[in-house]
């Protein structure tokens, strides 16, 4: 129980703003952390559920609602999804090299190609979250605990770019058939809720959180030899967006 309870304080606070007391990062509690990173989805999840639902019954303009769903999961966070979602937009536009692509993964400065990107992101997010009302929000809401669940089903089962960087110790150092197992039980679990929210849109969440996960693994297997951090923030970034998407999209092709 003591490895557990460690091992979810270390996946909070690497993962997330939460407070948490402090911990050593000590190599046996790596090897469960990865089981709580979902949880994480979860709490998300609640805290836009019910903040989007006080402020529908609240009556509160459509922009601040979209604000809010947008702002908030960068402020749980503290944006280092949407940091590797930056960097990655940098190296797949840089047309480089894989070696130099993943020097570029490294860079600490902002290229002209992520401040595109992140614009391109946010517009995006605008005009898609403005068309979530409350009957979408729970299958989104799970949403975010799928995409963690995939990405670490990814960091358990995908081969790495390179020997160094956190994702490269956390994946060492995890137990790979335990996480492996868990995040299958964390995505049949979430396929499930989201499907009992609505099965019309649980069901394309599903099939769309799929096929970002495949997108990923062959666009890391090809442009990259394997994930990093930024690609699995690169991926979490793009999974919700495109379960969001989803949703507008099956709301207008199949209004019910």
């Amino acid at each position: 129980m003591k490895v557990l309870f460690h091992s979810f304080i270390v996946a909070c606070s690497m993962y997330s703003k939460i407070p948490m007391p402090k911990t050593d990062w000590k190599e046996e509690y790596m090897r469960y952390t990865m089981c709580f990173f979902p949880l994480i989805g979860v709490f998300i999840g609640l805290m836009i559920y019910g903040g989007y639902w006080v402020m529908d019954g609240q009556s509160t303009g459509l922009l601040l609602k979209t604000i809010f769903m947008i702002v908030l999961p960068l402020l749980i966070t503290g944006g280092i999804h949407f940091d590797g979602f930056l960097d990655t937009v940098d190296a797949k536009s840089s047309y480089k090299s894989k070696e130099e692509k993943l020097e570029i993964l490294k860079d600490p400065h902002t290229g002209a190609f992520a401040i595109i990107g992140a614009s391109i992101y946010f517009l995006l997010s605008l005009g898609i979250y403005s068309e979530i009302t409350i009957k979408e929000m729970g299958v989104l809401c799970v949403g975010y605990t799928m995409s963690r669940a995939l990405s670490g089903l990814g960091v358990a089962t995908f081969p790495m770019a390179k020997n160094t960087g956190l994702l490269s110790i956390f994946s060492k150092g995890s137990d790979k058939k335990v996480v492996t197992v868990v995040m299958m039980i964390y995505i049949i679990s979430c396929s499930m809720i989201m499907c009992l929210f609505d099965p019309v849109y649980g069901f394309a969440s599903i099939i769309v959180s799929f096929l970002v996960f495949f997108y990923y693994y062959h666009m890391s297997i090809k442009i990259f030899g394997g994930i990093t951090g930024d690609l699995a923030g690169y991926f979490l970034q793009v999974c919700e967006l495109s379960i969001a998407a989803a949703l507008v999209l099956v709301k207008y092709l199949y209004p019910f």
